[in-house]
Formats: structure tokens, C-alpha cells, sequence
């Protein structure tokens, strides 16, 4: 059955939503001469034009470059290949370029990377990043925990504080080259330091105070801002959560903040439902509440069910409890070569069980791939 959300609460939370920082407008007061949008404020805009329309555009990570039989080919994809269109939205991680590599931490060239981003916004999608950045004190990866804080070092010692401001310039570097045939900049988006409430990365709940955390946000965005970036909306997402003071413990600020989001997986097959439905429901309510408050749009950021180990995930599980709530978009993680890591994929491929759901997924009336997002927002 279908979860329900109190109607009113709905409405008036997309009311809320849609005002985004402009306001209420009294009615009596002819409305003055509006300046056109900036990129990024005409991406706001469509986002929250999807919300208010209780439409939800649908991302995959990594969609165009690599799949569960295939990597590196031009032009495919497995959402494509199961719908005819791709994803409305499509996720992308920057690991590896603070250090200056060509290719990121699975192996997409940066030099793809951009190619693909154009493509995207070209064909009218969007782009959004996560970046999983290397611990700096043992040169492990984001899930070297094994040092003493990361985040408290970055801050008192010298020679690890201009190496991670390096790092951050590196960062926007990158945005800045992310631009369109015409050699205007694309809008994207971008969500670092996630999922900071659990304790896998070294910016981790137990890995640093709440000051250390706002200070490593604040720090990256003054690099971009003062580098030039602006065209990106910056994205919060916490882990699942169980109340909102944990939702909003380390939250950096209006001024730092775009779009608030959750990362909600869930972990087994049909024994995991229920636990994965109850924590995505809260966890959406509590960010839907932050969404109101501080009027930004809401998104459930990174979710999935890895090898969609129950056939109809997709339509049972995810759709029923997404649709209650007004997201405006959806990412699931990525599908890896099954070369390379087994299994590991969130998006059934051609021949898989859950193939047809998967369709059924797509083709439903809340659903946005690519050319929906281009005809319609």
C-alpha cells in the first residue's frame, strides 16, 4: 500500500518550497521588473518548478560511461537501454582530482568526464557531484579512518592546511571548465562532505566536532567563490537520520546551502524493506522540514538497493514512499562492470529480473528522464 502523507502538510510544505528566497509577495504591490536569471538561479527555478509540479527528476551515477557489460563506449547507457532515454539527471565524483590525476577514483577520465557533462546539459538534464577526497595525513582513501581527526590537523597544521586549500582550488578549477559549446559555463550541482552523519569517512560524526565540519564546508566554498565558481548549487545530505537537530547539527548555513537532501540505502532483500521504508520516510520528513524552513528544495540525494535483489524495488519499495514527499530529484549509485565488482549495480540491466519494473519505474506519471525534464521543465 502506498504511503500517505498528510495532504496539508504536503501542500503547505511545496508552498514553502516553491518561495524559494524570494519570499511572500504582498498582492496589492504590482510586482517590479524581474532581472533575468543566472544559470545556477534558472536551475533553482526548474527544480523547484519539478517539486511544486510533484514530479521527481531521476539520476544514475556514472550512467554513460560504464555498465554492468560494458565500459568506455560511446553512447550507451543502461537506463537507455532499458527505456530509450536517459536519466534525467546524471551523478558524477571528482575523487582524484585534488591530487591532479586525469581520471577520477573509477577510472573516468576527467577530459570524459566534461565531455559527457556538456552532453547532458545539452540534451536538457542536469549534472550533479559528489567528491571523495583522499585522506590527506595517510594518503588512504575517503574511508581511512585509521589516523588521528583529519579535520582538526587540516586546521592546525600549516603544511596540511595549504595542501587542502590546494586541494580545494583544484576543485574549482574543475567547475570553472565545465562549460557548453558556446563556452558559457553549464550550472551543476554539487554535494561534498556527505553523508556526515555516520562515521565511514574520515569528515565522519566521530571523526570531528561540528565546528571542524562547518569549517572544512566554509573553507572549499571560499576557494570556489573566490576562484571564480558561479555555477554551482551546493547540496547538503546527511545520512539517514533520526531527528532534525542531527539533520541540522553540522549544517554550515543559508549562505553555504542550495538544496537539502538525504542518502538513505537500503541493505538486504525483502528482510530489509520495511527498515529501509521507515528510514527513508523519516529521514525525507526530517529533511522536508529543513527544506521548509530554510526554503530551499528538497532531494534524496544517493539511495539504491545494490544487484536490485527484489524484483520490483522499484515500483513496491522506492516510488511509493519518494512520491509522498515533494522531492525534486532521486539518484541511485552506479552499475560497475561485473568484471570489475560483481554486483555491484543499482539500475537493472537488459535481461535482469527486474527488468520490467524498472520500466514500469520509469514510465510512471512522476517519474522525469531526460527528454521530459527538456520538454516540460
Amino acid at each position: 500500500m502506498k504511503r500517505r502523507i498528510a495532504p496539508a502538510i504536503i501542500v503547505g510544505v511545496a508552498a514553502a518550497l516553491s518561495l524559494g528566497s524570494a519570499g511572500c509577495r504582498r498582492a496589492e504591490a504590482p510586482a517590479p521588473e524581474a532581472a533575468p536569471l543566472t544559470p545556477v538561479q534558472a536551475l533553482a527555478a526548474r527544480l523547484d518548478s519539478v517539486a511544486a509540479a510533484r514530479r521527481i527528476i531521476f539520476g544514475h551515477h556514472d550512467d554513460p560511461v560504464y555498465g554492468t557489460s560494458w565500459q568506455g563506449d560511446r553512447g550507451r547507457s543502461d537506463v537507455l537501454a532499458l527505456t530509450g532515454d536517459y536519466p534525467g539527471m546524471m551523478s558524477w565524483d571528482i575523487g582524484l582530482i585534488e591530487e591532479g590525476d586525469t581520471v577520477n577514483l573509477d577510472g573516468v577520465p576527467f577530459g570524459r568526464m566534461r565531455e559527457e557533462v556538456a552532453a547532458q546539459a545539452a540534451r536538457g538534464g542536469i549534472n550533479t557531484f559528489s567528491w571523495h577526497p583522499r585522506n590527506p595525513l595517510t594518503g588512504g582513501d575517503s574511508w581511512d579512518v585509521s589516523s588521528r581527526p583529519v579535520p582538526a590537523a587540516i586546521m592546525a597544521d600549516s603544511a596540511l592546511s595549504a595542501q587542502f586549500d590546494g586541494w580545494c582550488s583544484r576543485v574549482a578549477g574543475f567547475f570553472l571548465s565545465l562549460t557548453d559549446s558556446a563556452g558559457a559555463r553549464i550550472p551543476v550541482i554539487f554535494r561534498p562532505w556527505h553523508e556526515h552523519t555516520g562515521s565511514w569517512f574520515w569528515w565522519g560524526r566521530e571523526h570531528c566536532s561540528p565546528e571542524e565540519y562547518r569549517a572544512l564546508w566554509t573553507r572549499l566554498r571560499a576557494a570556489c567563490d573566490s576562484a571564480g565558481v558561479d555555477n554551482v548549487l551546493w547540496a547538503y545530505s546527511p545520512d539517514r537520520v533520526d531527528s532534525y537537530d542531527t539533520y541540522m547539527e553540522r549544517y554550515p548555513g543559508d549562505g553555504y546551502v542550495d538544496i537539502m537532501g538525504t542518502d538513505v540505502y537500503h541493505f538486504g532483500g525483502e528482510e530489509g524493506i520495511a527498515q529501509y521504508q521507515r528510514d527513508l520516510e523519516r529521514s525525507l520528513g526530517i529533511a522536508m522540514q529543513a527544506a521548509a524552513a530554510h526554503r530551499k528544495p528538497l532531494a534524496l540525494t544517493e539511495t539504491g538497493s545494490e544487484g536490485v535483489v527484489v524484483a520490483d524495488w522499484y515500483t513496491r519499495v522506492l516510488l511509493p514512499v519518494v512520491s509522498a514527499f515533494p522531492v525534486s530529484y532521486v539518484v541511485v549509485w552506479r552499475n560497475a562492470p561485473a568484471d570489475l565488482k560483481p554486483g555491484h549495480f543499482y539500475v537493472p540491466y537488459p535481461g535482469h529480473p527486474a527488468e520490467a519494473d524498472f520500466r514500469a519505474f520509469a514510465a510512471d506519471t512522476t517519474i522525469i528522464l531526460a527528454r521530459g525534464l527538456a520538454d516540460k521543465f
